[in-house]
């Protein structure tokens, strides 16, 4: 598939026998994305105004943004190439650092106050003058350094968010550390000791207290203070030999969430950073942290940026837009600006590397889901990963992660949180008026004005092999906010198919619904139902299906809706439903597919058994599933 709006050299099918990707297509993509940004840039260089929507911090705030995260891409550019590059753009960033820290220049950059959002990007600019010290701190007139120090110093003492917002005090005054500016130890290792607190094992933190786990525990919680070893230069200290052993951990689980096609799993928030994703199996190949062969880091990270630059990002104009592939605002957050997709930069961190590193010359490795089918438990942030060789789709079910602070403080859904399954290859529905109605990868009680229960707080049970398990408390509309009803549901993974075994405590009246995966392109999916069964089809031929085993109405449908998905502007949701609850408990078992293979619900409902046995209630009662092959698994 050739890169619409990048021009890229001609692919090495020998080294690269995956993706056709060498460092020069690395190079190609990041000169595109700066020139891309150029011509919006202020007169004296110091803010970048891109077009679209505003984030809540404001213009100025805004360009600061575009200036700081591009300066991180133009960071790793310069310093990967020695300095040898285009004069211009060192002189550009240059320039733009003495007129952004200078008052009377008309764009000067906001001052730093507690937990302003020129905190994040503070943090980017000390990155980038560090790895480009030769080139720009060092040529920098006295006067313009002594404006840098003033502005980064708001850092010290200051109050960021408690979450990865600590991480970017750290870095900043561990860069004044380093220049022999004011700084605070206390701060530094203030930061880096509360995010021990955030540490759960195996390579997972939350990103501040309760259970917030997504690509944050990559792209910040390992990145920045592995980061910051860089600046402190004390790579063999006690604390970042602890970083390292934490970034292993973490990757050796992290291939599985890559599809075939490269795509990261559509998960979390800040999802318009896209292939910032790679940023650790960069960072893990920096500093040796990694254990992966040098040809899987390539592979990995090339597919993803491939990934993306196929399917036309950057856009014509050259710009990363708000969205995943095109301009998708319903997917992202308020916080997020015309040039927050520029945290991307992070994904080049590999030109760091030099050209005749083994990530660069060795041959691709292929992915874990190129090599075979693939379950992974990770018991730490509560999911399951399974892989399908054949259509390269991988699906991460959730049972732990739902962003929440932890009890008693107030919580909310998110449908980057709330879903009970995530993929490569979709999107949750998350316009307003379709994430009002939550169908999507959800168990509801629907009240009878229509309203779904939410589940707003995750509480795990347990993840193992092929098993994960939680239950959330499912409040209807009407109910004044007391009655609580408790859903508990277990998954059990076999092939491309999750069997979802429900437990459900319901009102009288209430009915109980289950969606699959949303499909979503530029063309309407075909769509198909039958008895306990409801298909959707998009033109690729991926399938999203589900099939009513036990527990279910004939009746099955298919939820259709348009810009409500961030892969394409048709949307469709097979989904099953039940009679009015008499009231107590039930059990709901279903089928869930999403696959490239042809979907027969039918023959599958026929071929797939189930047997309830047991006592009076939800939890006394033995589900056994039966699969065609003979596999059993019980929940």
């Amino acid at each position: 598939m050739p890169a619409p709006h990048v021009p890229l050299p001609p692919t090495d099918r020998v080294l690269s026998p995956r993706t056709g990707w060498t460092r020069a297509h690395w190079e190609a993509v990041a000169d595109s994305l700066l020139a891309g940004v150029a011509p919006y840039a202020t007169p004296g260089l110091a803010q970048y105004r891109l077009p679209g929507r505003g984030s809540w911090s404001g213009l100025v705030s805004d360009g600061l943004e575009g200036y700081a995260r591009t300066f991180l891409l133009a960071a790793f550019r310069i310093a990967g190439a020695g300095g040898d590059v285009d004069a211009r753009l060192v002189e550009r960033y240059a320039a733009g650092l003495a007129a952004g820290t200078d008052p009377t220049s008309g764009e000067a950059w906001p001052r730093l106050t507690d937990c302003s959002q020129q905190m994040v990007e503070a943090a980017s600019v000390a990155i980038g003058l560090h790895e480009t010290r030769p080139w720009i701190w060092d040529r920098l007139d006295a006067r313009v350094r002594e404006r840098v120090v003033d502005w980064l110093s708001g850092f010290v003492g200051g109050r960021t968010w408690d979450n990865n917002w600590r991480l970017f005090q750290v870095v900043s005054e561990q860069f004044l550390a380093s220049v022999g500016a004011p700084y605070s130890q206390a701060d530094i290792d203030g930061g880096l000791d509360r995010i021990d607190d955030w540490y759960l094992g195996d390579g997972w933190y939350t990103d501040g207290d309760g259970r917030n786990f997504d690509y944050y525990n990559g792209w910040a919680l390992h990145l920045y203070p592995l980061l910051r070893a860089r600046i402190a230069g004390d790579e063999d200290g006690d604390r970042a030999k602890v970083h390292r052993e934490r970034l292993t951990a973490f990757l050796r689980g992290y291939a599985h969430f890559f599809g075939g096609d490269g795509a990261p799993v559509h998960q979390g928030r800040s999802l318009c950073y896209r292939y910032a994703a790679v940023a650790p199996v960069w960072m893990g190949a920096l500093t040796g942290a990694t254990p992966f062969e040098p040809g899987l880091t390539r592979r990995l990270a090339s597919g993803a940026v491939r990934h993306f630059t196929e399917r036309g990002v950057p856009d014509e104009r050259g710009l990363l837009t708000l969205g995943w592939y095109d301009t998708f605002l319903p997917g992202t957050q308020p916080y997020s600006g015309p040039a927050s997709p520029y945290w991307a930069s992070k994904a080049f961190l590999g030109l760091l590397l030099p050209p005749d590193h083994d990530v660069w010359t060795a041959r691709e490795r292929p992915l874990p889901v190129e090599e075979g089918d693939q379950y992974l438990a990770l018991p730490v942030p509560g999911w399951l990963l399974h892989g399908t060789h054949h259509d390269g789709v991988v699906r991460l079910v959730n049972h732990g992660s739902d962003h929440n602070p932890p009890e008693p403080a107030d919580a909310a859904d998110d449908p980057h949180y709330a879903h009970l399954a995530y993929s490569t290859h979709t999107a949750p529905q998350s316009a307003p008026r379709a994430w009002k109605r939550t169908v999507d990868n959800h168990i509801a009680l629907v009240g009878a004005d229509g309203t779904p229960s939410r589940r707003v707080r995750i509480h795990p049970l347990g993840t193992g092999d092929r098993r994960a398990s939680s239950w959330y408390a499912a409040r209807l509309a009407g109910d004044a906010g007391t009655a609580e009803y408790r859903i508990e549901s277990t998954s059990l993974l076999h092939g491309p198919w999750e069997v979802r075994v429900h437990r459900v405590e319901a009102p009288p009246g209430a009915t109980v619904r289950e969606g699959g995966h949303a499909l979503a392109d530029g063309t309407r999916p075909t769509v198909s139902t039958g008895p306990h069964w409801a298909v959707a089809r998009r033109q690729d031929g991926l399938t999203s299906a589900v099939v009513g085993l036990y527990g279910w109405d004939e009746e099955a449908a298919v939820s259709r809706d348009i810009e409500a998905n961030a892969f394409g502007p048709h949307a469709a949701v097979p989904y099953v439903e039940s009679t009015a609850h008499s009231g107590g408990r039930s059990v709901h078992v279903t089928l869930v597919v999403l696959s490239g293979d042809t979907v027969h619900p039918r023959e599958l409902r026929e071929a797939v058994e189930v047997s309830v046995d047991g006592g009076e209630g939800p939890d006394a009662l033995d589900v056994t599933v039966r699969f065609p092959d003979g596999t059993e698994l019980h929940a």
